[in-house]
């Protein structure tokens, strides 16, 4: 007969797992191309804009029109597609990172709550959130930090790696924080252990009420937001914590280069660790 801890460690498992899978769509292998939806809101193709347009028109009447495509469970593993429907974009090796982290410090009882800033529509936040739950841990709160409106216009002055950004175009990676509050929901997880800052990063982190943090997750793209977003909450990253940058590969020469040039600055030399080409972290030195 199985031990009862055993059975607990199972099932905690699979919880997770079905968790993550279906955060990121994999259980329903999504990967329609919605007209009106993330892959065609702001594109700069004309023929993605008449689709986007059509789409948005028809949807006015309780309609919604869906290009069919193949699903690749190997480009969901890396997060390398975009699904329609589900509530995350990152991928199954970076949602195994967060848990790979989050269950660490949980383990080990590093000090500090957990923040992902950029959220789109929750996903990594919700998937924190679950992690805490399966393990029972009452006291960490989930930060759940974006503008909620998508990402803001390149300041190339004052960060000319930004120069000729069109994020702040593409209409899809804004998600008000009614939805995501939602989301939270859907799952059973929205409650008095998640805190959510509504604003931009500059305008929020400084001051924010958080006083220690064991699992910070930055998801800027760009080298304003997340130079924004270490600055004030690496300081509070405990010892034996961890730094997640869920952009340093895919946008190398902008959320890299922040993490690079603060990493530089402040003396870190902790290896970084790539998790799928796109995301990376490294653990605090105790």
């Amino acid at each position: 007969m199985t031990p009862p801890e055993t059975r607990t460690d199972l099932t905690t498992g699979l919880y997770l797992d079905l968790l993550k899978r279906t955060l990121t769509g994999a259980v329903a292998e999504d990967n329609d191309s919605i007209l009106g939806g993330v892959r065609t809101a702001g594109s700069p193709l004309l023929r993605k804009n008449v689709a986007d347009a059509v789409g948005r028109f028809v949807g006015r009447f309780g309609f919604e029109i869906a290009k069919k495509k193949p699903y690749d469970a190997k480009l969901r593993e890396v997060g390398r597609d975009w699904p329609a429907r589900a509530d995350s974009m990152i991928g199954l090796k970076r949602m195994d990172n967060i848990q790979h982290c989050v269950s660490t410090v949980v383990e080990e009882g590093i000090p500090g709550d957990l923040i992902e800033c950029g959220v789109w529509r929750g996903g990594a936040t919700i998937f924190m959130r679950g992690v805490l739950k399966a393990y029972d841990d009452r006291t960490r709160k989930v930060w759940v930090s974006d503008s909620f409106q998508g990402l803001p216009p390149p300041d190339a002055a004052r960060y000319p790696a930004d120069l000729g950004d069109t994020l702040h175009k593409m209409g899809g990676l804004a998600v008000g924080v009614e939805q995501v509050k939602h989301n939270f929901e859907r799952y059973g997880l929205l409650d008095d252990q998640v805190q959510f800052l509504v604003g931009w990063f500059k305008d929020t982190l400084a001051t924010a009420p958080i006083e220690q943090l064991a699992v910070m997750r930055l998801d800027g793209d760009m080298y304003e937001s997340t130079i924004q977003a270490i600055e004030p909450l690496y300081p509070k990253l405990s010892p034996g914590g961890f730094c997640i940058i869920d952009d340093f590969g895919s946008h190398a020469s902008q959320a890299g280069k922040a993490i690079e040039d603060y990493r530089k600055a402040h003396g870190i030399t902790e290896e970084i660790i790539d998790i799928d080409g796109f995301g990376a972290y490294w653990r605090k030195a105790a």
